[in-house]
């Protein structure tokens, strides 16, 4: 006999702030939303992330756990943010396994971009496809694969 699972999109067990606006469908699970917050299409935000006030997520995104995004932030079309350092050339299931990604204020992710575990300071902008590998700690454009500074702010 073939079984099959069916898990449905839902939002469940989310804290939201005031004035958040939700594009369905999306899928968003134990996370906490801040005020102001603008959530397009087909975007899924895993457990414990955290999105600041003001921020915009726009459709197609997919903001796994271990995600902090600060307030005023641009995430374009597209955007995927990965946890699995894929150590030893190895996808891992385990949670303790993953790292985070911290993204300061004012920052601006262009569509389709890639962002592995890194930290990004307030005020970075990166640029559309680009994919980021390392921290980008200075101020600045960052764009390419990897993610390189363009231009200084």
């Amino acid at each position: 006999m073939n079984r099959q699972k069916l898990l449905k999109a839902s939002i469940r067990e989310v804290t939201f702030g005031i004035n958040v606006t939700l594009v369905e469908p999306c899928n968003l699970y134990e996370c906490e939303i801040g005020d102001d917050v603008f959530i397009g299409p087909f975007v899924e935000i895993q457990k414990g992330v955290i999105v600041g006030n003001r921020t915009r997520i726009q459709s197609h995104c997919f903001i796994c756990e271990k995600v902090a995004i600060g307030e005023d932030c641009f995430v374009g079309h597209g955007v995927t943010f990965i946890n699995d350092a894929f150590r030893d050339s190895k996808v891992s299931v385990n949670p303790i396994d993953w790292e985070s990604t911290t993204i300061g204020n004012s920052v601006i992710i262009g569509s389709n971009a890639t962002l592995l575990p890194v930290t990004i300071a307030a005020g970075v902008v990166v640029g559309a496809g680009a994919v980021v590998t390392k921290d980008l700690l200075a101020p600045g454009v960052y764009v390419g694969n990897p993610a390189r500074l363009l231009q200084k702010k």
